[in-house]
């Protein structure tokens, strides 16, 4: 991580205070800094001399599935983080959310460039006919919770929960990927990190000060985990991913809720 200078002497980012360090990595700096340096070189999300491989074409049909599905996540955060910069409660909370809304529209290009690349003429009308209905029923549930100005529920929404369904479903895909499959979606999860550590960042201040905001997120988690656990069983199908590694997988998702202290 970038140290930042102060005075003389360079000052690494987890040694300044909390007010300085929330300064540093909500900024256009910092994250201009963090994205150049896994973005540097690459063309629609993979370098230019990955070698594409052809899919046996049930293969390639589960892939498209699959794409056009993330292409309607990252739309749902796309849309929902552009609207949340309006009810973000300070300047750092805005301009965080303005390079989030950045990050999610290369996402959904790079996305929509590989399904191009699959044979797929039309993209857009591709992603409605395919489209997980629980994921859409999501997307519709979260950009309710924005309009709304819910900032609380709204940020847990997208950035904690909807964020760790694509970090663990993507990071899980890369590995089995064909090349540049796995090259897009492994610089989707490094900017998804970072998204994730601003909705558990956010909430986790806010829940020291106003402890009653639990049992709000708690109704949230409730009502939107089922949809979530269903996108992710149905995507993982499409993958062939085995029963098993599939409910460790959703696992995995519901620790992030854990970690604020929300129970499953």
């Amino acid at each position: 991580m970038k140290s930042k200078e102060s005075g003389s002497a360079a000052v690494e980012v987890h040694d300044l205070d909390p007010q300085e360090f929330l300064e540093q990595v909500h900024s256009f700096e910092f994250w201009f800094e963090a994205v150049e340096g896994y973005l540097s070189g690459l063309t629609f999300g993979f370098r230019p001399d990955t070698v594409d491989i052809t899919l046996p074409d049930l293969d390639r049909d589960r892939l498209i599935t699959v794409l056009c599905n993330y292409c309607v996540g990252e739309t749902a955060a796309l849309e929902g983080a552009s609207g949340l910069i309006a009810i973000a409660p300070n300047r750092m909370a805005k301009i965080f959310l303005s390079t989030q809304v950045v990050d999610e529209g290369r996402h959904l290009e790079v996305l929509l460039h590989r399904l191009r690349m699959l044979g797929v003429a039309d993209p857009e009308a591709e992603m409605e006919r395919r489209a997980n209905r629980s994921l859409q029923l999501f997307k519709r549930r979260l950009l309710e919770l924005v309009s709304s100005k819910d900032w609380e529920a709204a940020i847990f929404a997208q950035n904690v929960i909807l964020e760790a369904l694509e970090f663990t479903v993507f990071q899980n895909h890369a590995r089995d990927a064909d090349p540049i499959t796995r090259e897009v979606l492994l610089g989707i999860v490094k900017d998804e990190r970072r998204h994730i550590g601003f909705g558990e960042n956010e909430l986790g201040r806010r829940l020291k000060t106003a402890p009653h905001i639990r049992a709000r997120l708690g109704q949230v988690k409730k009502e939107l985990d089922h949809l979530v656990l269903d996108t992710l069983e149905e995507t993982m199908k499409e993958l062939n991913v085995d029963a098993g590694e599939r409910e460790k997988l959703g696992r995995s998702y519901l620790e992030a809720a854990a970690r604020l202290g929300l129970q499953p």
